[in-house]
């Protein structure tokens, strides 16, 4: 079998049944309760120029433009879901707000849109940086974000941990036992992947990493570690949130 790449990652994005979940989720989720303690938090001026990687369908930057963030670039690989966030930003009457284009993380120094600019701080939400296959890249993505802020701007993103629960430390045990033998999943990359399928999503790639690994990626890319947090740990969220989506944890770096 192809073993998971960045066009698996785009063509899963862009299959229709990701589409509509993804487009629900940015009608009617919004931003969760976590994210916009955080965001007013750790990006409190609404003047401020921000980037948002991984945008999707609009979830994140349209509601924040709706809330008055002036200045928003959002950008995201998948044509078909960029697509939904353009008319988003249309239905939403923010197209003076956010600027939407197409772009991938790992290769933002080839994207004319954002050519010379500097942002005061970027966002990378919903595990969009883990769904980037190869820590190698993931940690190309996070370069080409420091390149394109100025010193001391906060990045704010989520990841899973493998080693938050009890559950997850045991299925992660048995996990390194069939990597030790060679035995894993032929498509995963590397320890940590996961690529699976859920009912009305479709296919899904997924890193899930330790602290300890974000932490060095972190300082290997121009980032300082700041923040980081499980979300059930800052705030409560309504159930729409919690059917949307899994536990997380909250990372903020500042641009070193």
């Amino acid at each position: 079998m192809t073993p998971v790449s960045n066009r698996t990652v785009r063509d899963d994005f862009n299959d229709l049944r990701a589409v509509v979940h993804y487009t629900k989720a940015a009608h009617r989720v919004g931003l969760w309760e976590s994210e916009r303690l955080l965001i007013e938090r750790f990006f409190p001026d609404k003047a401020a120029h921000l980037i948002e990687a991984g945008c999707g369908a609009g979830r994140v930057s349209v509601a924040l433009a709706e809330d008055g963030y002036q200045r928003l670039h959002a950008f995201d690989f998948a044509e078909e879901l960029l697509a939904q966030a353009q008319s988003l930003a249309l239905e939403r009457h923010v197209t003076d707000r956010v600027t939407l284009f197409h772009a991938d993380a790992t290769r933002l120094e080839k994207c004319h849109v954002i050519r010379d600019t500097l942002f005061d701080g970027a966002l990378f939400l919903f595990n969009g940086l883990m769904q980037i296959p190869l820590r190698r890249n993931r940690r190309r993505a996070l370069r080409q974000l420091a390149a394109v802020c100025r010193l001391g701007a906060p990045l704010l993103f989520t990841t899973h941990d493998r080693e938050d629960s009890a559950t997850e430390r045991v299925l992660w045990r048995l996990e390194a036992a069939r990597w030790a033998k060679g035995k894993q999943d032929p498509i995963l990359r590397e320890f940590g992947d996961r690529y699976y399928e859920e009912d009305g999503v479709g296919r899904t790639f997924m890193h899930l990493p330790i602290r300890s690994e974000i932490l060095a990626d972190l300082k290997a890319t121009g980032w300082k570690h700041e923040f980081d947090e499980m979300r059930r740990r800052i705030s409560p969220e309504p159930r729409k949130v919690r059917e949307f989506s899994d536990e997380c944890r909250f990372w903020v770096a500042r641009r070193a």
